[in-house]
């Protein structure tokens, strides 16, 4: 039986038209500009995909379990011990401006563990969104996530 139900969430308005910012999550030529450096391919239902951070030596897999058109995308990331969903939630605000909610619920029986992945979660949905944002609007490549643990630093 499941203890813990937390989530992390990241949300912010992109100037950009809902079909930009989707298909800025769904395909990799745009995802990898500043988010993963890496990707087996699309999101498309029921194929499974890999997610790459070169930097980092981390690849995750990723079940894509829903995904509605310029509204939703729903995915299942991590490895066995470690999975948790992601929920994207598009809101077309106007025909240039989309608001963008990014929702990761973990589930588990370690609170601990699980309160240090909503943390570690919250901030990392943050750096991508504000990435996207950058990218989008005014096509620059901040590398927020690359950057975060910088080579050296001892944290």
């Amino acid at each position: 039986m499941s203890l813990t139900n937390q989530f992390a969430k990241a949300e912010m308005l992109i100037r950009k038209p809902v079909s930009e910012v989707f298909e800025a999550f769904i395909n990799p030529e745009i995802t990898t500009k500043f988010w993963f450096t890496k990707s087996t391919g699309r999101l498309e239902v029921a194929q499974p995909v890999e997610w790459t951070w070169e930097m980092y030596n981390v690849t995750i897999p990723i079940t894509v379990k829903a995904i509605e058109p310029f509204k939703r995308i729903l995915i299942e990331w991590g490895n066995h011990n470690d999975l948790t969903s992601v929920e994207w939630t598009f809101s077309e605000l106007s025909a240039d401006t989309t608001f963008v909610c990014i929702v990761n619920t973990i589930i588990g029986d370690d609170i601990e563990k699980a309160m240090a992945m909503v943390r570690d979660s919250t901030e990392g949905f943050t750096l991508v969104l504000a990435g996207l944002k950058a990218l989008l609007e005014y096509n620059i490549t901040l590398n927020l996530v690359g950057d975060r643990f910088p080579k050296g630093l001892n944290s």
